[in-house]
This record gives C-alpha cells, structure tokens and sequence, in this order.
C-alpha cells in the first residue's frame, strides 16, 4: 500500500479582475446572486478578467516535497493561498487531509496591542491547536523564536525580525500535515535561516507533506524531490525536480531572448562595431543557446570611421544580467612596447574594415543568461575608441542529458576528477 495523500488537487483555477471598478461591480453583483440564492457564474471569463491560476491538477502523498516553479506572476503564490484557504477557488477541487500551516504571511492573524505570550495562543488558535496542545509546546516556541524578554511585551514594540521569527516558530510547532513555504526561508540571519531549514526537514522526515516556493533555484534543488513548473496560471511540468529546473531555465532563457536589452553605443564614436552574433561552434546565428561546455563563437563587424595607428586592442566582456562579470576576452594589434609580447596576449592586426571571430575554447559558464559588451581601446591611451553595451544576450542551457552534479544558481559547476580518503 502506497503513503496516505495527503492533498489532492483537481483542475483547479482562480481568476481575478484586471481594474477596480470592474472588481467592485462583479463583486456586488455575485453578492446579490448569492442573496437570491442563484449560482455564481464562476467558470467563464468576464471582461477584464483573467486566470491566474487555471486548470492545476496534482496530489501529494505523506513526507513527499514539491518545489512550486515558475517566473513572476506565474501564479505560485495565488497557488498557495488557494490551498491554504485564504482564497476560495473558482473551479475545481481541493481535498485536505490533516491540518494545514502556511509559512506565507507570518504574523498575519498577529494582534499588535497583545503580547508575545497572548498571540501565540491566539495565533495557534487560529491555525487549528488546542490550548493544551499550545501549552505543551510553549517553551518550544518561545526558545524557537529567542524573543527573550519581549515575550510580555505587545508585539508592535518587536523588531520585523522579532516578528517573523515568532510567526515562524508557531506554524511549525502546530505539528502540520501540510506546510506551505513562500520564501519565508530567506528571512533573518545565516543562523537563524539554517535553523528554519533544519526544523522544517525534521517535521518532513516525522511525514509532514511539504509545497515550497522559492526564487533561490539552489534552494528548491535542495529541499525538494519533485517539482511542479507553472507559466501564466497554467501548468506546464510536473516531474522530477532536475528535469523541471532544466524546464525552468530553458524558459527563462527564451523569455530572455525576447527582452534582451538594446545595445548602447558609447565611447568617442571613431570606430563603428555592429552585428553581433553568438552561437555554438558549427551552429548558425539563429540560435543563441549553446549547451552547457559547448564551444561558442562571438562575431561581429567593426568599421574605422577615422584612420588610426595599429596599437589598439580589442575588449569583448561576458557578464549576468545582474551585472557580474564572468569572463573577458582581449587581442591587441601589437605587442606591449612595441617588442614585449606575453604568453597569454594574442596579437592580430585589423584593416581599416572587417569581421573579428572569437571562438571559446571549452567555456565553464553556468546555464543562465549573459550579456556581451565590445570596445575598441587605443593602448597608450585610456579612452574607448567606440564601444558597444549590452551588445547581444545569449543562454548558457544545460544540457540534455548529463550525469554531472550542477547547482544551479551558482557560477561554478562540479566537473572535475578528484580523490576523497575517509579513515
């Protein structure tokens, strides 16, 4: 016999209204339908309306963790209200078996005048605890949240850290079948995060089922088994986690491409760089996702618009969206001092027109998206000449089957032979 399910979710949708006087007017008017007795025409679409969650069907079993992914507004966190009952949903089913804590908006049912001490019987209240089971746990979540001496003191005097870390400390002492995380996880400092994380995999290994939501992809990685990949309200994947950040990244990198930022000339404006184009060695221009570890190409045109002594050098630099700096990639026409050439310098000369082609020879670039940025440098001089940012965007995508061990959201990946002893 298979775990106990513990949550069964069966097309589910929830939809709201775009503009407030149309909310309000749908709002009145499902009220007097309700009043007269008459259903709630809840299943179609009325203007202004959209889905932000549509069609969602899935179960989880006992001590099962699934990973909510997905871009913003994808609809994971409308997911989880859903499933917490803070909404109501429009169409489908939701079937509950066991008691239910939402780690979403921690302190939420939290009365400032009332103490540390008053709330927590009254938050544990409210999230289905008995006074005696609030007593027999008391201590726990007091030392849980280390508010020390405040724990008389009303709440609206607590730091947002003192807070949290209260909210925090009930919902997982309510022993739930079925914890819902929103990103609560990044809250508070290293010691306290690392703690969460512990008491969080101590109630699932005690068979609590758990649903996270995270933007930190290293962190689902970790936490989760399986994952449950979400696009504009609708579901796309459900698997394996791997398979569905491997999903994920691939969509992020697509929707990447489409708002790739405008390239930025700057610089004197003597040199004129145009064209640019990445893309795998031995592929075509049209596509600009390279798997992981592949050989790529950066090409482009450049064109002197002024005639200039042959000692400039070339800067092509590889960064994240974020700005970071991954990689640079230089050349220069002549060697430093005319005569002094470095093993790792490349000399080319370049005419008055033409194409420059670099080729990255096995690249260790993280599947995620990177900006090219280009500038033309005299040597003796600490100008640009002409340059071009934000040049062209291209993804780095894992690839489709691979046996390697990646994190994903860091910028490094394990890829190399080693040896471990352990006496």
């Amino acid at each position: 016999m298979g775990d106990p399910c513990i949550l069964s979710v069966d097309g589910i949708g929830k939809k709201f209204c775009a503009t407030q006087p149309h909310s309000m007017y749908y709002g009145v008017h499902d009220v007097c339908r309700n009043i007269l007795g008459m259903a709630a025409d809840t299943h179609r679409l009325r203007p202004h309306e959209f889905w932000a969650v549509d069609g969602v069907t899935f179960t989880l079993k006992q001590g099962e963790r699934l990973g909510l992914l997905g871009g913003n507004g994808s609809g994971k966190s409308t997911l989880l209200r859903l499933l917490a009952g803070i909404y109501q949903p429009d169409k489908g089913r939701i079937e509950v078996r066991g008691r239910v804590g939402a780690l979403i908006a921690l302190g939420a049912g939290f009365h400032p005048l009332l103490t540390g001490r008053e709330n927590i019987f009254l938050n544990g209240s409210l999230l289905g605890m008995t006074t005696c089971e609030i007593e027999q746990c008391f201590d726990q979540i007091v030392d849980f949240a280390d508010i020390g001496t405040f724990l008389d003191a009303p709440v609206k005097t607590y730091s947002s850290g003192m807070y949290v870390r209260l909210g925090f400390a009930i919902v997982i002492h309510s022993r739930p079948d079925l914890l819902l995380i929103d990103e609560v996880l990044a809250v508070g400092d290293s010691s306290f995060q690392n703690k969460c994380i512990e008491k969080v995999l101590e109630l699932n290994r005690n068979g609590t089922a758990i649903i996270f939501v995270s933007h930190a992809i290293q962190t689902i990685e970790r936490l989760c088994r399986s994952g449950l990949l979400l696009r504009q309200g609708a579901q796309v994947f459900q698997g394996e986690i791997r398979d569905c950040i491997q999903r994920y990244s691939n969509q992020l990198a697509r929707e990447n491409l489409l708002d790739a930022p405008q390239p930025t000339s700057f610089g004197l404006g003597t040199v004129d760089i145009s064209n640019v184009d990445v893309f795998e060695e031995g592929g075509t221009s049209e596509n600009r996702s390279i798997p992981f570890g592949k050989n790529f190409v950066i090409r482009f045109d450049y064109d002197f618009l002024q005639d200039s002594s042959h000692n400039r050098q070339v800067r092509v630099w590889i960064r994240t969206q974020d700005g970071r700096d991954v990689q640079r990639l230089t050349f220069q026409e002549a060697p430093f001092n005319g005569t002094h050439q470095y093993g790792n310098v490349k000399v080319h000369r370049m005419q008055h027109s033409g194409t420059v082609q670099i080729t990255v020879l096995n690249p260790r670039l993280f599947p995620q998206s990177f900006l090219i940025d280009i500038a033309i440098v005299p040597m003796d001089r600490n100008v640009h000449l002409g340059g071009l940012a934000n040049a062209t965007l291209f993804n780095v995508v894992p690839p489709p089957a691979d046996d390697r061990y990646f994190e994903y959201g860091n910028m490094t990946v394990t890829d190399f032979d080693y040896v471990v002893a352990v006496d």
